[in-house]
């Protein structure tokens, strides 16, 4: 009695554990619209079915974003983690309700947490104003109305010869790829190409007899004009006989056996699985064969040589004519394909001529850095103490600790790097955070000159440094270091003359540096760098 208690007591508590749903925020004081993000955590085994609430209002506080759910392996056990963004747009002190979880179709309930919401404290002597700009010109998207029309009659033209070129194909005769004399022919051909697939001999015998007989029934249906493929074995027998007694035609009945053997033999093969064996199999193809010969040999000749030479020739002729028409159609093709070209060619010509070259790369060809600048732009925070910008890509992280210096290595503690592109190519985003071992004086004048040192030994030439000062939206100061370089590709053995951007920024001894690269008349390179640069704001370190 203990020791079932004991187990009852033991499966009591495990089912509890497995219910338990664990809830943490990851702040409990934000400003007014930031997000706090909620996260439920469950421990459950891999049997139950876990249901997370999808509600648009937790108490007080909106859902703006409901993120996935994650799953953590534990042994033979699952961790399952769902994080939710919740926002307030009215400051004050709020709870966020316990929320219930569904676990095999029973509710567990996180806890509640509170949370508050403050107002955002603007500063108007440090915060700069703006006098509000002068409504923006944009231009019609149908300023240039004689592209589109221009574009619509290639269109047009491309669609005639299309429907042209359909109509014509499917208005053209097909005809078989092998025109046979007569019946016999035909099925003895068919019967040697038969033997070539090896087909039983590769263990296939009901494909075998099954192109074996039609080979047989397509042979006696051209021939004596009897529907043999429609019929089965028992009806077309009986047909045959009745045929060679219209048609007068010289059919023994030992010719008429052979053929009904084999047709039987082909039925047990396909419907009851049977296997002959290969003496059987080679046995039943001689059969045909000989049936064929025979049925052949007994119908009376009505057709004279001359008549079946005839009847060959216009054949010929015919296949001739389809082969001229055949050419024809392809060199219409060929002629429609170099009109299309000459005009696709003759529109880039005017494009050019009245646009100018970097409007047809920009607009016809695509120009890399304008789809940057007019796609999505995504702001975010990286690195450690974090750098938030606003970049046209997601930044990725890299690992640029390799090209440091042995001495420089040895003095930092963490440094994370976060880029987009290269120096080889015509746009180049870096964010780098630096935190050191010991607390260190960082001269940004120095540090500067040794980046541009680092990007020297990448490839970059003729660097040309100026240096400002630069303070972000909320004040934190620092230093920018700006001019040209000429970068050298050497694989492709040309060189570019790049425009760069540094910021520099020290706090508490840490380093945080944004860098920005493009080619030096790219005139949306630098609407990015501006965009960038303004959206730079810093998180001070401790």
């Amino acid at each position: 009695m203990k020791f079932k208690l004991y187990i009852f007591f033991f499966l009591l508590s495990t089912s509890l554990f497995a219910q338990k749903v664990t809830t943490s925020v990851n702040v409990t004081k934000n400003k007014i619209g930031a997000e706090f993000k909620l996260t439920l955590k469950t421990d459950v085994d891999t049997l139950s079915k876990v249901k997370f609430p999808e509600a648009k209002n937790f108490g007080a506080l909106e859902v703006i974003q409901s993120y996935k759910i994650d799953t953590v392996k534990n042994g033979a056990r699952y961790q399952l983690i769902k994080n939710y963004g919740l926002t307030q747009f009215d400051s004050g002190k709020y709870t966020i309700p316990r929320i219930p979880v569904l676990i095999n179709g029973k509710p567990s309930f996180s806890d509640s947490i509170k949370v508050e919401v403050n107002n955002i404290q603007v500063d108007t002597l440090k915060q700069k104003m703006y006098d509000i700009k002068d409504i923006a010109q944009v231009d019609s998207p149908l300023g240039n109305w004689w592209i589109y029309i221009l574009v619509l009659l290639v269109l047009a033209v491309a669609g005639f010869f299309i429907y042209k070129y359909i109509k014509k194909r499917q208005s053209e005769p097909k005809e078989e790829a092998i025109i046979f004399k007569s019946p016999l022919e035909k099925a003895t051909t068919l019967l040697q190409q038969l033997e070539g697939k090896e087909l039983w001999q590769k263990g296939e015998i009901k494909y075998y007899y099954s192109e074996l007989t039609d080979i047989a029934r397509n042979y006696i249906e051209e021939e004596i004009h009897i529907p043999a493929m429609e019929s089965t074995t028992s009806e077309l027998i009986e047909a045959l006989r009745k045929a060679a007694k219209q048609q007068k035609l010289k059919l023994s009945n030992e010719t008429v056996e052979n053929l009904e053997k084999v047709l039987k033999q082909a039925d047990l093969v396909k419907f009851a699985k049977v296997k002959p064996l290969d003496f059987e199999i080679e046995e039943d193809k001689k059969r045909i064969s000989n049936s064929i010969v025979t049925i052949h040999k007994s119908i009376p000749e009505v057709v004279e040589v001359d008549d079946e030479l005839t009847a060959w020739n216009e054949q010929q002729k015919e296949l001739a004519r389809l082969a001229k028409l055949k050419r024809q159609k392809r060199n219409r093709i060929i002629s429609t394909i170099a009109i299309l070209f000459g005009m696709l060619f003759l529109f880039m010509c005017g494009l050019i001529y009245f646009k100018g070259l970097d409007y047809v790369k920009d607009n016809i060809l695509g120009h890399p850095t304008k789809e940057l600048v007019e796609g999505k732009w995504i702001y975010s925070e990286y690195g450690n103490p974090g750098v938030k910008v606003e970049t046209p890509k997601v930044l990725k992280r890299i690992d640029a600790a390799k090209m440091l210096p042995k001495d420089a290595a040895a003095l930092i503690k963490e440094m994370q790097t976060f880029g987009y592109g290269s120096l080889l190519e015509d746009f180049y985003i870096t964010v780098s955070t630096v935190t050191y071992k010991q607390e260190t004086q960082i001269d940004l004048d120095k540090t500067a000159e040794g980046y541009l040192k680092i990007m020297e030994s990448q490839g970059a030439q003729n660097i040309i440094v100026k240096t400002e000062d630069f303070d972000t939206q909320k004040g934190i100061s620092g230093k920018k270091a700006y001019g040209t370089m000429t970068v050298l590709n050497k694989i492709k053995g040309k060189s570019t003359k790049m425009y760069y951007e540094l910021l520099l920024f020290s706090q508490n001894g840490g380093l945080q540096t944004i860098l920005v690269m493009h080619r030096e008349e790219d005139k949306y390179g630098q609407q990015i760098a501006e965009r960038m640069l303004n959206s730079v704001e810093l998180q001070t370190t401790p």
